[in-house]
């Protein structure tokens, strides 16, 4: 569900016309719907109503301080994995009793920065990253509560590069050395074991590789506490898939109703880490169509949009609905849509049926919310665009338009 709909064939985003938005801001833009994520965190808040449990909100899909500051507002948490996350989900308000911090490579600066802060939980990812907490957790005279990412080798059937539960995968400690770490933590000052982390990957379309990780979480959740650690909690990652074009995601409750009851009865708190759920169909990037041409028997679309601005068609092959944003005559033909990026790997969408579009018109990249923005760089010396927060018929800048000032402040 999301508030971008059309008005006699206008794409509007809640209560203004997207056009009119790209005339006031320019493009690219990126423009979000408050109303879209409120509500798909609300749904997913209600759906485990039934359990103690928390939502750390994964600030890697987007970190945008209106986007983190409304979260924090609702009681949202924040799942960060650098230190720089962590920076903004403090700045945005975020108790740090409701921030976890994942990530295999933690710096020293960023886990004293967390010990610090005195988060809810490090979710360590290796033996040596134990020890390492436990020596700066004591030298600065602290006690930071850890959990275990455990690696439980489950295929998540997502993009190879979204699957993070795999034994090849980089993430997590193997869940055959999970007893040993767990031996380890109970000798180190300042680290106290309190939970386990099955974080597994991301667009998961069923809850049927969660159900494999969870049956194995139980049993290292039993075994643990067999042999005295206090496990508090449990965080199963977040992960859960939206519809880009044509898939079939599962619910906020669907997703509970899969898995609720191989966890209701370990009498702990779960931990829940959407990210692309709650923020991904809250946003669209708003291109404008620069120039069209026929070449090599294909009709390219060239848009002031490219891979800088969105580049997980290029990196994940992903498919984004592309919709013209005013109404739109004639029939829809094939054509590459593509960006000023000196890149053959420039494109947002390939033989994509478009109505015919001429220079001016403007056209919207669906589902953009996460990891659009937030993954965009300054390849080819491109400012980054702005991005919009819409609020019923209220829309503010929330992160200005760079300029080619901005490109070269840092440097000498």
């Amino acid at each position: 569900m999301d508030y971008f709909h059309r008005v006699d064939g206008d794409l509007f985003c809640e209560d203004l016309p997207v056009a009119d938005l790209a005339a006031r801001f320019g493009t690219p833009l990126y423009v979000y719907s408050r109303r879209t994520f409120v509500e798909h965190y609300e749904k997913l808040d209600r759906a485990f109503a039934d359990v103690p449990h928390a939502i750390c909100y994964s600030v890697k899909a987007n970190g945008n301080l209106g986007v983190l500051r409304t979260l924090a507002s609702l009681g949202c948490g924040a799942d960060v994995v650098s230190g720089g996350e962590l920076h903004r989900a403090l700045l945005a308000g975020i108790p740090p009793e409701r921030i976890v911090y994942s990530g295999v490579g933690k710096t020293g600066a960023e886990l004293a920065a967390a010990v610090d802060a005195g988060i809810r939980a490090v979710n360590v990812e290796n033996v040596e990253e134990l020890r390492v907490l436990s020596e700066i957790a004591t030298g600065m005279g602290r006690v930071q509560p850890c959990a275990l990412r455990v690696n439980p080798d489950v295929d998540p059937h997502t993009h190879e590069y979204l699957t993070t539960g795999r034994s090849e995968n980089k993430f997590g400690i193997p869940l055959a050395e999970v007893g040993a770490a767990a031996g380890l933590a109970a000798t180190l000052p300042a680290v106290p074991l309190v939970g386990l982390d099955f974080h597994i990957g991301s667009q998961i379309l069923s809850h049927v590789p969660y159900q494999a990780a969870l049956r194995q979480a139980r049993e290292v959740v039993e075994d643990l506490r067999r042999r005295g650690f206090e496990i508090r909690h449990l965080d199963i990652g977040g992960g859960l898939a939206v519809r880009y074009d044509h898939e079939r995601p599962m619910t906020a409750d669907e997703f509970h109703d899969g898995i609720i009851d191989l966890v209701r009865d370990l009498s702990l708190a779960l931990i829940l880490e959407p990210g692309r759920f709650i923020i991904g169909p809250a946003g669209v990037l708003v291109a404008e169509v620069l120039f069209v041409k026929e070449a090599g028997g294909k009709r390219f679309v060239i848009l002031d949009a490219g891979m800088n601005d969105l580049i997980r068609p290029a990196l994940y092959d992903a498919v984004h609905r592309i919709e013209p944003v005013r109404r739109a005559d004639g029939d829809a033909a094939p054509a590459d849509v593509v960006g000023p990026v000196c890149e053959s790997g420039d494109f947002l969408g390939r033989d994509r049926a478009l109505p015919a579009v001429r220079r001016g018109d403007l056209v919207a990249v669906m589902t953009a919310g996460a990891y659009g923005a937030a993954m965009s760089s300054n390849y080819n010396q491109r400012p980054r665009a702005a991005e919009v927060l819409v609020y019923g018929a209220d829309a503010t800048i929330v992160r200005r338009r760079e300029t080619y000032e901005d490109l070269v402040r840092l440097e000498s």
